[in-house]
């Protein structure tokens, strides 16, 4: 009988720091997928969108008096006077980039004036008859290919690392957030039931009401292809026992749940999960984002680049469309010899109004922000204790970029408007307003809505995150693949055409802080903007081939963005069985 999956409550186990339940991931879904709350955070930091002021802590008489005999030291009343400037200079600091508040001059890139450039460059951008860049020869960097201790026979791996006399009960997740996030968590869940040497049950999907997709593994996973690749690492079951169920009244929720802080050690779950998984048999791990941190052994860390690249593959009606709209990108780019860009735009109205960032919409946006911020996130953005800072969130940039920067900086890199791009994003804030000058200056823009029939589309209607999977696969496939704001779907993707590429992500992930100054410029001429852009391709290039020092198990990067050199077995193994199916045809 299948488990409840939606549950609150039950025996809960809390432990010290338990995480937000904030998403993360879905981004780039389809004209109805909602943009996310952040997910928890590996380093704290103060939010890009409000600031939030502490309260100070009062102090008792008798602490004040302790501090009064401190402070007549030598030592004490040095830094007595010490402090106080150093106050001073970090409110200095922090005040300082906000002189347009306290009614000083705009900062340098602080205020939106992109649409004044762009009027002011077209004309020369649209006779610029210099030759374009070519698709084929963007990427100019390559891996330096460095030896390697020879990779441990796979099979082999199986009995030293995994084998073992018996299992010590199942392990239950609810994966939260949307496609990527969701991904993460399923990558972690096997990590950790290889770690407890548990059975994992079919992770379950936790209904969220920003991505509001109903959606549960088998309609996104092919769920048999899953529980076959790791056949000999991690045993997964579609569901629980009967015996167990009935012993928990069908009801998962009467399982104990364990809420784990985020990016909890391996000491954890080995002191804390361990013991009561052994005791009852059954854990329930709720919610399970961002659960475990990125340095675990090895032979564990093997089990995340197993699962994210080889045993998670989209459902066949999934793959088959994306399949589809891949095939009809290339025949779109005949002029490329089939190579195209893929662009994920973050320029949904909810994207924006959690930025907090102000654009060219006057008042009316202003209201329009405003409402969206209170209708999803009701009241947190107007306590006493936030102040929002737009400009200082675009100087530091951290506003989305709209896709009239977009198509400028694409333009200035070279790209002509005979390039092939797709698009990759929600339903775009006044989107005939803003998308207009894109069209423009890329006549050959596409997105899956252009690309396949309003039948085809039909069936995926109304679920944001497998709406998102066709978009991951037409990115995945491009040659070009532009990220405009971070998160955990271009983060994923880089790390996946990192494994698929030889090592290199392929992508252009701007410097937007140097971009808003660039663009704030109204008297820019269309020369210098073209040196600038071209030279932030080829850092992008550079970039792209980066490979993180990773010492033993000390990993403070993420493996989902930066799978070498972990993951080069595997990417070894099955570039080898791609060969050899192409030499057997």
């Amino acid at each position: 009988m299948k488990s409840k999956t939606h549950s609150h409550g039950g025996n809960g186990h809390d432990t010290d720091g338990a995480s937000a339940t904030g998403g993360g991931g879905g981004g780039g879904g389809s004209c109805s997928s909602p943009s996310p709350p952040p997910s928890p955070r590996r380093h704290s930091g103060i939010s890009h969108c409000r600031r939030r002021l502490r309260p100070v802590k009062s102090i008792s008489n008798r602490s004040l008096g302790t501090l009064a005999a401190g402070i007549m030291t030598r030592r004490s009343l040095r830094y007595f006077f010490l402090l106080p400037l150093l106050y001073i200079s970090g409110l200095l600091m922090c005040v300082g980039p906000f002189s347009a508040f306290i009614g000083g001059p705009p900062l340098p890139g602080s205020v939106y004036r992109s649409h004044e450039v762009f009027r002011h460059l077209w004309p020369a951008m649209e006779s610029d008859n210099s030759s374009a860049i070519v698709l084929s020869s963007v990427w100019k960097y390559k891996r330096k290919l460095r030896e390697h201790k020879a990779c441990p026979n796979l099979s082999a791996l199986h009995h030293e690392q995994f084998a073992s006399p018996g299992l010590n009960g199942f392990l239950i997740v609810e994966a939260n957030g949307g496609l990527n996030q969701q991904r993460s968590a399923i990558c972690n869940a096997v990590a950790v039931a290889g770690l407890l040497n548990a059975i994992l049950v079919i992770p379950h999907f936790e209904f969220h009401n920003v991505w509001k997709d109903p959606s549960e593994f088998g309609d996104i996973y092919n769920e048999d292809h899953f529980i076959s690749t790791l056949d000999g690492y991690v045993k997964v079951v579609k569901e629980l026992p009967e015996a167990l169920m009935e012993k928990h009244n069908y009801n998962i929720s009467n399982i104990t749940n364990i809420r784990v802080r985020a990016w909890a050690p391996v000491s954890y779950y080995l002191g804390v999960v361990y013991p009561i998984l052994q005791s009852e048999g059954v854990v329930r791990i709720a919610p399970f984002a961002n659960r475990l941190e990125m340095s675990v052994p090895p032979h564990i860390q093997y089990l995340r680049c197993l699962t994210n690249y080889k045993a998670l593959r989209f459902s066949s009606s999934i793959s088959m469309l994306a399949k589809k709209l891949v095939n009809r990108m290339i025949e779109k780019s005949s002029r490329s010899d089939g190579k195209y860009i893929a662009v994920h735009l973050r320029f949904e109205e909810d994207m924006i109004a959690f930025s907090c960032c102000i654009y060219d919409g006057g008042k009316a946006e202003k209201l329009e922000m405003e409402s969206a911020r209170e209708k999803g996130w009701r009241g947190k953005f107007k306590r006493k204790d936030r102040i929002i800072l737009p400009n200082l969130n675009r100087v530091e940039g951290k506003c989305p970029l709209t896709p009239l920067e977009v198509g400028m900086m694409l333009r200035g890199m070279g790209f002509d408007n005979n390039t092939s791009i797709y698009l990759a994003s929600g339903k775009i804030y006044h989107a005939e307003r803003y998308l207009t000058p894109l069209k423009t200056m890329f006549p050959n823009l596409y997105t899956k809505e252009s690309l396949a029939t309003s039948d085809e589309l039909a069936p995926f209607m109304g679920y944001s995150s497998q709406l998102a999977a066709l978009d991951y696969t037409v990115c995945l496939f491009s040659e070009v693949f532009v990220t405009t704001q971070g998160g955990n779907f271009p983060h994923f993707l880089m790390g996946h055409r990192r494994f698929i590429y030889d090592g290199h992500s392929k992508t252009i992930n701007p410097d937007k802080r140097k971009l808003v100054l660039l663009l704030d410029d109204v008297d820019i001429s269309w020369r210098t903007l073209k040196e600038e852009m071209e030279d932030m391709l080829s850092e992008s290039d550079r970039k792209g081939i980066m490979v993180p020092r990773v010492r033993k198990i000390n990993r403070k990067t993420s493996i989902y963005m930066y799978p070498l050199p972990e993951c080069r077995c595997l990417q070894q193994s099955m570039a080898d069985q791609i060969d050899q199916i192409r030499h057997s045809e």
